[in-house]
């Protein structure tokens, strides 16, 4: 059985930022020992660094970087930048690898640090698990890990707002069609967005109107963003016929949710159905086939299945979603959250910049509206709850647990779907239910939710 990952989840390290793993020593020993990663892989290593707008994530990125720089490393900072800018600057600017400090959707407490190799993709479990190793032997003999810092050089790449330039016209380059004619209101999130979406719309004449993109260091998620899409949803629907669309990011922007001219939202599933008729009808969809997640809705299968089109479901998480799409050869992947995945392009993970203006290029180049792309999704009723807990003990060891799962399947007779797993970067269960009916959806969501709780519960 292969070894677990302590540290790492499915998108790098996360936690409370000032507490371990997110300490002052801490952080600085996770980048001594990924610059021990990379002195051993390449020659004269350099990484870029980037960050979101959380309080924390300056001196985190600066602590990150006094470790790689002290093995070694020359570490070049783009500054604020979304997770998929440092991925394209990682295999566009030949360094070793790119960092992130961002916590994504988590509040402003939380910090975390994602690395991407040199080709853009982010790191393997076995090599974060190696990490991991020299991280807690370090841990263990602090001696080890001379804790003073080189000055940190910086000598050949451009500067960050070149850096972030660099992605931005990497981004627009990517669009054929005229966007001008647009109207698009935009939720930037108060995060790594505002950092480069308005120059983005601007330079392709997108008729855009931007909230949240006043980021104070504590305002990143809230209330807003794609972990409240209801409130891009409102603001649509109440300027009623004034928007096209709207697009929501997270607070990294590797993620986008979208509403349609009536303020309905449109999650990932929605976004996936429309890119992948649009591929489908231009012969570009590899083995007419996409990857998802176990999260997508039944719906999205059906649809696609009506379209000629069959749907793969990986693990959760963008990582595991390309994984699958590199083994398949698939061109689109991604998850109900708003990951999107092109690789038809040299996209390495998913970017929300990016599938706001490849959905934008669709809505031109059809002359349909968003709605009418995606007019046949019908959703069964999914919910989904978390339950805080104290330990993630795998549920088949709990019986309690196990026996109202495996009644729940059975009552649902194939007519659902459940999906019970633990989040990869929170101490949360996550139980997603769907079914036919409302009622029963509730019903079994509850009973399951209450045996974790009861079990494993805070």
């Amino acid at each position: 059985m292969s070894q677990q990952r302590q540290l790492f989840g499915t998108d790098g390290i996360r936690g409370v930022a000032g507490e371990f793993p997110l300490t002052t020593q801490s952080t600085y020993l996770i980048g001594r020992a990924l610059g021990h990663d990379l002195v051993h892989t390449v020659a004269k290593p350099q990484a870029v660094i980037g960050q979101d707008t959380r309080e924390s994530s300056r001196w985190i990125a600066d602590r990150v970087s006094e470790g790689l720089a002290a093995v070694g490393v020359d570490v070049h900072s783009a500054g604020v930048i979304t997770t998929p800018g440092v991925a394209y600057l990682a295999r566009s600017r030949n360094v070793a690898a790119g960092v992130v400090i961002s916590a994504s959707h988590n509040p402003w407490t939380d910090n975390g640090i994602k690395v991407f190799s040199g080709d853009g993709f982010k790191l393997t479990d076995a090599r974060e698990l190696a990490i991991e190793k020299e991280i807690f032997a370090q841990l263990e003999n602090p001696s080890s890990a001379d804790d003073t810092a080189l000055k940190i050089p910086r000598p050949s790449l451009p500067g960050q707002s070149q850096l972030r330039h660099a992605y931005i016209k990497f981004l627009a380059s990517s669009v054929s069609s005229d966007l001008s004619k647009l109207r698009v209101f935009v939720d930037c999130a108060n995060g790594a967005a505002t950092a480069e979406a308005p120059e983005l719309f601007r330079s392709l004449g997108i008729q855009a109107t931007f909230i949240h993109v006043s980021p104070n260091g504590k305002n990143i998620n809230e209330n807003c963003g794609a972990l409240h899409p209801e409130t891009l949803g409102k603001s649509v629907a109440k300027a009623a016929g004034t928007f096209d669309l709207g697009v929501t990011f997270d607070g990294d922007a590797d993620r986008a949710l979208f509403c349609d001219a009536s303020g309905r939202v449109v999650n990932g599933d929605g976004v996936l159905l429309a890119a992948a008729r649009d591929l489908h009808a231009q012969g570009k969809l590899k083995a007419d086939t996409l990857v998802a997640t176990t999260m997508s809705n039944m719906g999205l299968e059906i649809a696609l299945m009506n379209s000629g089109i069959r749907m793969l479901r990986a693990n959760v998480g963008d990582k595991y979603v390309l994984e699958e799409m590199l083994k398949t050869g698939a061109t689109l992947g991604g998850e109900q959250s708003g990951h999107i995945i092109f690789r038809d392009g040299d996209s390495t993970t998913g970017d929300g910049l990016l599938t706001a203006l490849r959905l934008m290029d669709i809505v031109v180049r059809t002359g349909k509206p968003l709605a009418d792309l995606i007019h046949d999704l019908k959703v069964f009723p999914q919910k989904i709850q978390n339950i805080r807990v104290r330990e993630k003990v795998p549920f088949k060891q709990v019986p309690a647990i196990q026996s109202a799962i495996d009644s729940a399947e059975k009552e649902l007779d194939g007519n659902g779907r459940i999906v019970v797993r633990y989040s990869g970067t929170e101490a949360l269960a996550r139980v997603m239910v769907e079914a036919e009916s409302e009622s029963k959806m509730h019903a079994i969501t509850a009973a399951i939710a209450a045996e974790i709780h009861k079990a494993l519960g805070v």
